[in-house]
C-alpha cells in the first residue's frame, strides 16, 4: 500500500489525512488497515512509536461513517494514553459530526455524564471508570460494535483482566475486535483467544528489540554516585529527558531536588490528582519544562515527539517495562538516547533485561557494576556531547517523519 487514498476510504476520510500530512502509511498501518476495513479481528504488536493508534483508528473511523447506528470502543491501560488517543481519534474525525466521550478517572463524573447525554459514537477510556458507568448505567454498549484494546498486556499485567471480562459482555457478541500492544507474550496471546473471532496477526518487527534509532547506554556505579550522575548527564544532554525511578516519592523528591538546582523540572506519578497530571504533561509538551521525573506511569503511552534523551535513573521492576520506558524517545522517525544508571544491586534486573533483548546471548552471572564505569550496547553508536557547565537550551526539536 502506497498511500491512503489506495484504501477505498470515505472521501471525508481521505480529505481529513491530507489535511494532516497523512500521505504514506507506516508499516504496521500498511499490514493492519486493509484486514480491519475487511471488518476481520486483528491481533496487532508493532514497536512502540510506529503509529499503532491511527493503525486502529482510521479503520475504526470509517466504520463509524459507514455505519450511523453503531459505535466504538477503545480501552487503555491509562489516562493518559486515553487522553492521547482521544486527541488522535478526534483529529481524524475532522469535522464529521460524531459525539465522543472520554471516560478516565481522577476527572470530573459530571462532565462525563454530559458527554454520555449526548449519545457518543466514540467512547475512549480505562476500564475502571468504564465499569464504574456500566454499574451506574450511564453508559450503554448494545451498539458498540467495533473493540478497541490497546496496550493489552499493560492493562493485564495492572489487573484490569476481570474488568475487561466484564466490560466486553456489556458489548454485541457480533462485532469486530482489534488487540493492539507492544509487546505480546505467548500468555497474552492465549488470552486473546476469549476476546476475537479468527484474528489475523499482524506484527511488525521484533517487539522485544529497542527501536534501532535508540542509542543506548550504560555506567555501572555505586547507589551513592547516582545523583551526582544524574546531574552530570543532566548537565551534558541538550533538550527534553525523562528521568525514570521506581517510587513516587522519590519522583516528587528528585524533582524538587533539580528545580532547587534550577533544572526545569516536574514530577509525575499515580498519586497526582487528573489536573496536575494534564498540567505536567502539558508543561513538558510545551516546552516549559525540561525535565520529567517519571514512575512507569508514563512508560507507556506518553507521545511528545521531542524527547530526546530517557535517562534509567532506578531500572524498572519488569524487563519488558524498559522497552516502554525508553521507548518514549525517538518517536515518529526521530533519534534519541537513553541511558542506564545501574549498581550492583540491579544485577538481577540489568541481567533479566539483557536477556529480553538478547535471548541468544550468553550472560556472565558475574557482571557487577564499577564506579562510573561505562558500556553501550544496541542501538546505533554513542556519541554523546559533553560540557562543563550547565545547558538550559532545548535547541530544536527533531521533525518527525
Amino acid at each position: 500500500m502506497d498511500n491512503f487514498a489506495s484504501l477505498g476510504l470515505p472521501p471525508v476520510l481521505i480529505a481529513t489525512l491530507n489535511n494532516l500530512g497523512f500521505t504514506t502509511p507506516t508499516p504496521i498501518q500498511a499490514a493492519a488497515i486493509p484486514h480491519a476495513l475487511q471488518g476481520k479481528d486483528i491481533l496487532g504488536s508493532a514497536q512502540t512509536g510506529t503509529g499503532k493508534t491511527a493503525a486502529f483508528g482510521i479503520p475504526l473511523i470509517a466504520k463509524l461513517l459507514a455505519n450511523p447506528t453503531g459505535s466504538a470502543l477503545v480501552m487503555t491501560p491509562t489516562r493518559e494514553l486515553a487522553v492521547q488517543v482521544m486527541s488522535m481519534l478526534q483529529k481524524l474525525l475532522g469535522g464529521t459530526r460524531i459525539n465522543t466521550a472520554l471516560l478516565i478517572g481522577g476527572e470530573d463524573m459530571f462532565k462525563q455524564l454530559r458527554q454520555l447525554k449526548n449519545e457518543p459514537r466514540l467512547i475512549v477510556g480505562t476500564p475502571g471508570r468504564i465499569n464504574d458507568h456500566l454499574n451506574r448505567r450511564t453508559l450503554k454498549l448494545d451498539n458498540a460494535d467495533f473493540l478497541v484494546l490497546d496496550e493489552t498486556d499493560r492493562m493485564l499485567d495492572m489487573g484490569f483482566g476481570i474488568q475487561i471480562d466484564e466490560i466486553v459482555t456489556y458489548l454485541p457478541k457480533q462485532r469486530q475486535t482489534l488487540l493492539f500492544s507492544a509487546t505480546l507474550p505467548s500468555g497474552i496471546v492465549k488470552l486473546s483467544g476469549k476476546y476475537l473471532t479468527d484474528p489475523v496477526r499482524v506484527s511488525m518487527g521484533a517487539t522485544n528489540l529497542p527501536i534501532e534509532r535508540i542509542s543506548q547506554e550504560n555506567i555501572q556505579l555505586q547507589e551513592d554516585d547516582k545523583f551526582s550522575q544524574l546531574v552530570l548527564q543532566l548537565q551534558q544532554r541538550e533538550g527534553s529527558i525523562i528521568v525514570f525511578v521506581k517510587t513516587k516519592i522519590g519522583a516528587d523528591r528528585m524533582a524538587r531536588k533539580l528545580r532547587s538546582m534550577q533544572h526545569l523540572a516536574d514530577a509525575i506519578h499515580g498519586d497526582l490528582r487528573q489536573k496536575q497530571r494534564d498540567k505536567a504533561i502539558a508543561a513538558f509538551r510545551n516546552k516549559d519544562c525540561r525535565i520529567m521525573v517519571a514512575t512507569d506511569i508514563a512508560a507507556r503511552g506518553l507521545d511528545i515527539p521531542h524527547i530526546e534523551h530517557v535517562i534509567n535513573y532506578d531500572l524498572p521492576q519488569c524487563a519488558e517495562d524498559y522497552i516502554h520506558r525508553i521507548g518514549r524517545t525517538a518517536r515518529a522517525g526521530a533519534e534519541g538516547a537513553a541511558v542506564n544508571l545501574i549498581t550492583p544491586q540491579d544485577k538481577g534486573k540489568w541481567i533479566a533485561i539483557r536477556r529480553l533483548l538478547n535471548p541468544s546471548e550468553k550472560i556472565e552471572q558475574s557482571s557487577g557494576g564499577g564506579a562510573g564505569k561505562k558500556r553501550s550496547f544496541g542501538g546505533r553508536s554513542n556519541n554523546f556531547r559533553s560540557s562543563s557547565a550547565p545547558k538550559r537550551s532545548f535547541g530544536k526539536p527533531r521533525q518527525a517523519a
